[in-house]
Order: C-alpha cells, then structure tokens, then sequence
C-alpha cells in the first residue's frame, strides 16, 4: 500500500476528504499538522459526540491506496481542481505490510476490574488470580471494558451483587453489563438498544459468556427491576430520566454512567423529581451516579 499525503487549510478539510473517497481511497484520515509543536491545537467534542470542526486550522490528510500508481493519479487530478487552492502535496510513500490482526488484538489486553473480576480477549489466558471473567473482543458495539464508565458500572455490580434480582440494561452495547450481572448472580436480564447491530453484539457475547438473557429494542424492557443500568452520555440519559426511573421497583438501584464531572449537578437536577442521584465513582474526569428507590 502507499500513503498519499496532504497540507490542506481547516475549510479545505471536508471537500478533501470526500474527493479522495470518490478516487477509491482505502481509507482517509486527518491529524493536526502541528501535532507535538507549540501550535499544536486541541479539537475535542463530548465522547460519541462529533467534534466541532472537521480539522485543524493546518491539517494533514493521509489517504491509503493499494498501488503507487494509484497515488499518483488520484494527486494529479487533485492538483487541477479549483478546490486544491491553498493544499498542497506532502509526499507519496509505502506503508510496510503488518499482521494487522496481530496489532490490533496487541492493543487489548485484560482488564481488571477488581483484583478477582477480569474482561478478558479470547485470544490471552485468564490472569491467575481472575475468578470471575468475561470473555469479550472489541466489535461494533460500544463496552469492551477499556472505558472508565464500563469499568465503574462493573465494578459496581462487582461490589454490590446482582443475586437473584431482574436486571435492565439500557443501551447496552456490547451486552458487558448485562453479562457482568450474570456473573454475580442475576436472575433475569433484559437488554436493550436502539441499535440493531448492538442488539445482535450483545446476543453473540451472551452466547460465547454462557449467559442467558433477553436482548432487543427498548420496548423489550417492561415492568420493574431491581437494578437498571445505563451507561450512554448525559443528554439521552437527562431525557430518559422518567422512563428509567418507572423501571425501577421500591428498594431498587438505579446506575448511571457516561457523564463527565461537569454534568453531574445536570444530572442531579433532571432526576430529582423522580429520585435523589448522587456521585458514587469516579475515574478519569467520569462519574459514576446511583439512585436507590
């Protein structure tokens, strides 16, 4: 494969990016062109969230294609468009071949969650001390247990159990709540998505844990639990705030994560009508949040 390489200004970005999807590019990505120098610029959104701009004010454009011949063309043509004022080529070069699978599983390893509860790859060995793990690889659906909000509503249901309760899972992902809340004891499990291919991730998880539970859309969650999970981002969770707080039964918990430090007193203030959340775990600049009814 060869790297084509290109200087372009912020509003140059977007037209960039596209005309190279239109010449067959494999795959287009940008980074800051002053990364690791003093004019190095933060561009940053809420997490799942798009960021505010398509680049930096000098951004570099980097587009793979299979051939070298290919990379020339595609920068010729890009040269005689009106568009291309203010860009300009970098350079064309070849990128080494590289066991892609290989590197990619190398970037995950297990995670602790507490020093006995592990998630961990299918292809690393349980660490010893693990006595309770999940069996999970990255995919499609967010929650691999790398993500500090992941990690906190685990760890959670680590420490307070799930043993013989029904258990909602809302917006879940990958399903690594739901399984965790197999795995210290829940009797029944509701999984719930808006998104389709999260719903079948989290099915496929289950299967390969040996955990038993219901996964699909959010009208799959009816009645009462005496636990309801949500781990998605401030906003959706301000709006869900009566739904979630109805599923849960009198003496139940309510777990809430994705939202920052700075949202917390937001979150606070939506769910007070219904229950008084409080912050009960903190980790890189996240909360953890919980209710009891």
């Amino acid at each position: 494969m060869f790297e084509l390489s290109l200087l372009c200004p912020e509003d140059k970005v977007e037209t960039l990016c596209d005309a190279l999807d239109a010449l067959d590019a494999l795959s287009v990505s940008v980074e800051d062109a002053d990364a690791q120098t003093d004019a190095e610029q933060a561009l940053f959104g809420e997490p799942g969230m798009p960021p505010p701009k398509e680049g930096w004010q000098r951004s570099r454009v980097l587009a793979l294609f299979g051939t070298e011949p290919d990379a020339r063309d595609a920068s010729r043509l890009l040269e005689l468009q009106d568009f291309f004022g203010g860009c300009k080529l970098l350079g064309i070069a070849p990128v080494a071949d590289q066991d892609w699978v290989r590197l990619t599983q190398s970037q995950f390893v297990p995670v602790s969650i507490t020093p006995e509860f592990w998630i961990v790859p299918t292809w690393h060995e349980p660490p010893a001390q693990a006595r309770q793990i999940i069996r999970l690889d990255p995919g499609l659906a967010f929650g691999t247990g790398t993500h500090p909000t992941t990690r906190m509503c685990l760890r959670w249901i680590a420490r307070h159990g799930t043993q013989g309760q029904r258990v909602l899972d809302y917006g879940c992902g990958s399903g690594i709540l739901a399984i965790g809340a197999a795995r210290f004891g829940a009797a029944q499990i509701d999984a719930v998505d808006i998104d389709p291919a999260a719903v079948q991730s989290t099915l496929d998880n289950a299967k390969a844990n040996d955990v038993e539970l219901n996964a699909g859309l959010p009208d799959k969650a009816h009645g009462q639990y005496q636990t309801v999970l949500a781990n998605i981002l401030a906003t959706p969770l301000k709006v869900l705030a009566p739904l979630l707080c109805a599923h849960v039964a009198p003496g139940g918990s309510l777990v809430l994560a994705g939202i920052l430090e700075r949202q917390a007193g937001e979150l606070t203030a939506a769910y007070a009508p219904h229950g008084r959340l409080e912050v009960s775990d903190t980790e890189d600049g996240w909360v953890l949040m919980t209710a009891q009814f």
